[in-house]
């Protein structure tokens, strides 16, 4: 670890330096100075991960406005007056990572090492100009493709239009098949969890190919020109993926961790300790490490609990989806399952549910203590409070506390669950595919698996009857489950073209009355309360009421019922939003982009 800081440091001082910069051609400098021997190599792309590798709070936050979640804020995007000239990354910084890329493509093979190693580093390269452009088409579908870097003065590559996003998709395809390829796999390029080698590239072919393949099945037309696809691809992209996690999975490198004496702890362990990157060797394929020694941390504690940082709270109708023990759906369990009280919702579940959000029984060190800690209703308004990614230290709780637990961008588990997907959409889900993925991801859950043969009615409305597959449906649920707050679930609603849910109401937990003291740790001790009078400030956590108000909170039935979760702004879909409009900005000064229909 202490060698990788070092190294990253050093490529960051290299490309920082304001002499070098100051120099009348400094691409030319660095290239033929610079790139010398593996080594430079290694520097040079350990710089990338810099930027690629996705730090705490922006990966959890990257599911924060999903249909899992009820947020209190304001997100614009959800917003009727959102308009192109609210729109962001197009300037020159969000285009400067690719430049360095191809900065590097374009003169790495300077340096001398084996044709084996500049295949390796060649394919790490190309890795990651398929990582960037993977974020710019989820973000505006068709973007302009350039594999060289541009000179400042080539007008015709600076001011060209957008390419066709299948021409697009089939470029980052090809750099990752590359990728795929030629990264090697021995143990010095596996040595760290930040490292890029054939396994990681492998498991990022495999998200691509998934998204692009669903994407083209379940979207009619391109949102980039509004009209039908030139080609049908999504059966292509939808075996890649598969191919991908097949050979994967059979490299027999990678595998669930599962202890069943440690079931009740074991997946949330992978969020929080500090030496995750270290201990799962086995399930994380890609990660962003932090390290207290070395002063490489995150305050991300305090945005679980402090209201002023953060506002993260689970949806009613997401946990609903949380499976029984014994294998079955909690909605088929309970005639009203929204009106069940919360001890009783928690109990006998999905082990994930409580290993994802506060319990009755809930508990973290506190001076050297165990203290029970039921939800917060100020800051989670729903009383689904998250604790995946919570250190069970709660003096870790304030905003200058650094917390080390790292970041797996990429793990195991979503490999089987891309494999189980794209075998399902392809109608080829059979007893030996859920086996090998479903099963071992519900077991290590506690969760009895039963192979679907029918749709599940709650699953089936949850996707708004657009789906009745019970194998997709199942899928989905457990996708859900395992990976929620990993930056996964926001583009998988895109892709499955489901936007409607981004503006469902937000249901919270059930509230038998309001204005009278709750136990929500079934302790015997009265915690909070749900009350509309706003001078009540006597509890521990109080969630204030207020019917008459278009932001107020409420409960479903008057007086009782759900907490209905309320927002500074009114949210709403439009099927042209599943795609981002090109900044006014950027449409000025290049006319040659074409706005995305809608916008």
């Amino acid at each position: 670890m202490k060698k990788l800081i070092a190294i990253l440091i050093a490529a960051s001082s290299l490309v920082s330096c304001s002499d070098f910069l100051d120099r009348e051609n400094p691409y030319k400098i660095e290239s033929d100075y610079y790139f010398t021997d593996e080594s430079s190599l290694e520097i040079y792309t350990n710089g990338l991960v810099i930027s690629a590798a996705t730090a705490m709070q922006s990966f959890v936050d990257g599911d924060k406005y999903a249909d899992t979640q009820a947020w209190d804020g304001t997100y614009a995007y959800f917003r009727d007056n959102y308009a192109p000239t609210d729109a962001s990354n197009w300037g020159q910084g969000n285009w400067s990572y690719l430049r360095s890329v191809n900065f590097y493509l374009d003169n790495m093979r300077k340096a001398t090492a084996s044709e084996a190693v500049m295949n390796h580093y060649e394919g790490v390269g190309r890795f990651f100009r398929a990582w960037f452009y993977y974020a710019k088409v989820r973000t505006f579908g068709a973007v302009p493709w350039y594999e060289h870097m541009i000179d400042a003065t080539d007008e015709e590559a600076l001011y060209k239009g957008r390419d066709n996003r299948e021409e697009v998709c089939r470029n980052i395809l090809a750099d990752l098949n590359y990728a795929c390829e030629h990264c090697l796999t021995d143990a010095k390029y596996r040595v760290q969890s930040s490292y890029i080698h054939k396994y990681v590239a492998l498991a990022l072919k495999a998200r691509f190919c998934l998204y692009e393949g669903t994407f083209r099945k379940y979207h009619p037309v391109d949102p980039s020109t509004g009209q039908p696809w030139i080609a049908d691809e999504s059966k292509m992209y939808l075996q890649e993926c598969a191919k991908a996690c097949e050979e994967l999975m059979a490299s027999g490198v990678y595998s669930l961790t599962d202890n069943p004496a440690a079931r009740a702890t074991q997946y949330r362990d992978m969020f929080t300790n500090s030496k995750a990157s270290e201990i799962y060797t086995n399930e994380f394929i890609w990660a962003r490490t932090y390290n207290a020694e070395l002063s490489v941390t995150h305050i991300f504690n305090s945005y679980m609990v402090n209201v002023q940082y953060g506002n993260y709270s689970f949806n009613r109708d997401f946990v609903n989806t949380y499976l029984m023990q014994d294998g079955t759906p909690f909605t088929t369990k309970y005639a009203d399952y929204n009106s069940v009280d919360f001890k009783t919702e928690c109990t006998g579940r999905d082990l994930r549910m409580t290993q994802t959000m506060r319990h009755p029984g809930f508990t973290r060190t506190k001076n050297g203590a165990k203290v029970t800690f039921a939800p917060d209703l100020g800051f989670a308004k729903t009383g689904y409070h998250p604790i995946k990614w919570l250190s069970d230290d709660a003096t870790m709780d304030t905003n200058t506390s650094p917390c080390d637990n790292d970041v797996p961008l990429m793990r195991y588990a979503e490999v089987l669950l891309n494999y189980a997907e794209a075998k399902a959409e392809l109608g080829e889900m059979t007893q030996d595919v859920w086996n090998k993925t479903i099963k071992p991801l519900r077991e290590r859950a506690g969760v009895t698996s039963i192979y679907p043969t029918e749709a599940d009615p709650y699953m089936v409305s949850y996707f708004q009857g657009k789906v009745t597959d019970a194998a997709i449906l199942e899928v989905r649920r457990e996708r859900g489950v395992e990976m929620t707050m990993e930056n996964i679930r926001y583009d998988d609603i895109i892709r499955w073209r489901q936007g409607e849910l981004f503006a469902r109401p937000w249901r919270g937990i059930w509230i038998e009355a309001s204005e009278t003291e709750l136990d929500l740790n079934y302790d015997g001790v009265k915690e909070t309360m749900v009350t509309a009078d706003k001078g009540n400030t006597t509890k521990m956590t109080v969630l204030y009421i207020d019917g008459a108000s278009d932001i107020g909170h409420t409960l479903s039935e008057g007086t009782k019922g759900n907490i209905m979760t309320a927002t500074k702004m009114e949210r709403k879909w439009h099927d042209y939003k599943y795609v981002k409009p090109i900044p006014t900005s950027a449409i000025q000064e290049n006319p040659n982009l074409q706005q995305n229909p809608g916008w």
